[in-house]
């Protein structure tokens, strides 16, 4: 008599194949866990946020990421990168937990600003491996303390190379038609993006923004201050000069009125005689 395996996973239909048992469902974790987090120094912190809050702002419809785990393989959630910041330019933005390349695209860009935890070359070597097998057409990494600060690699025919320290265009962010730029702050360099090759005309950040707003409306109110303070001056010159004009025709009605009067007296004594 066989012998029936109570354990055994009940059969899986689908369409008219019958399967031993149902797919299993690979997961793919949208935060590490706890034994795998690693904390974030302010330095660090304020240099992803600012990269961050200023592409949000300036490249407002494009998807764009922080610190989300971009995952490479449909099969393996292992093989995955978690940006600093990541573009994907030709994709609008949405809410995401995790970027899944196979269902998304390869992000245009993804920026990995280096802390003292990843500074190593073998943990550069590791992650160099899974940006070649992503597909992210740019791949940006700036080192503060480092020398060079700031590498670049383009994706050239399907390979991930980096751009020569002296090249001409080292600095152009071709993903966002752009520039990099490296500008001193509070917490050191930090990592920003300009519209020029000089990098005198940078993308601000929402606060930098705020306060040349609060700056132009200051000096809207000022130059409305001006304005209304100058129409009031030429009225006050205008009333003025009608109280002068009449206080000038009140003064020859009143003289006329005297000479005719003294006239008058001089012609009655001339009859007099």
């Amino acid at each position: 008599m066989a012998i029936i395996d109570a354990f055994a996973p009940e059969p899986y239909v689908r369409g008219r194949q019958v399967y031993v048992r149902a797919p299993q469902p690979i997961e793919f974790p949208s935060e590490e866990g706890p034994e795998e987090r690693v904390s974030e120094t302010k330095r660090h912190l304020e240099a992803r946020t600012t990269l961050y809050l200023l592409l949000k702002e300036a490249l407002a419809g494009m998807a764009i990421g922080s610190e989300q785990f971009v995952y490479t393989d449909a099969g393996d959630p292992k093989k995955c990168l978690s940006p600093d910041v990541f573009v994907k330019s030709d994709s609008t933005d949405q809410v995401f937990e995790t970027w899944k390349i196979w269902e998304r695209g390869a992000p245009s860009l993804a920026v990995e600003i280096v802390s003292a935890s990843d500074r190593r070359d073998a943990d550069w070597n590791e992650k160099y491996a899974r940006y070649q097998a992503s597909g992210i057409a740019e791949v940006v990494r700036f080192d503060a303390d480092g020398t060079p600060s700031l590498r670049v690699w383009d994706r050239v025919d399907g390979d991930l190379v980096e751009r020569a320290s002296d090249s001409p265009a080292l600095r152009e962010c071709v993903a966002l038609r752009l520039w990099w730029a490296i500008v001193p702050s509070d917490y050191g360099p930090m990592l920003r993006l300009a519209r020029d090759r000089e990098g005198n005309d940078l993308l601000p950040t929402p606060n930098e923004e705020r306060l040349r707003l609060a700056e132009e409306l200051a000096e809207e109110r000022r130059a409305r201050s001006l304005a209304e303070h100058a129409r009031l001056l030429a009225e006050h010159e205008r009333l003025l000069a009608e109280h002068n004009l009449r206080a000038e025709a009140a003064a020859r009605a009143a003289a006329e009125a005297e000479n005719e009067q003294l006239r008058a007296e001089l012609a009655r004594l001339r009859a007099a005689r």
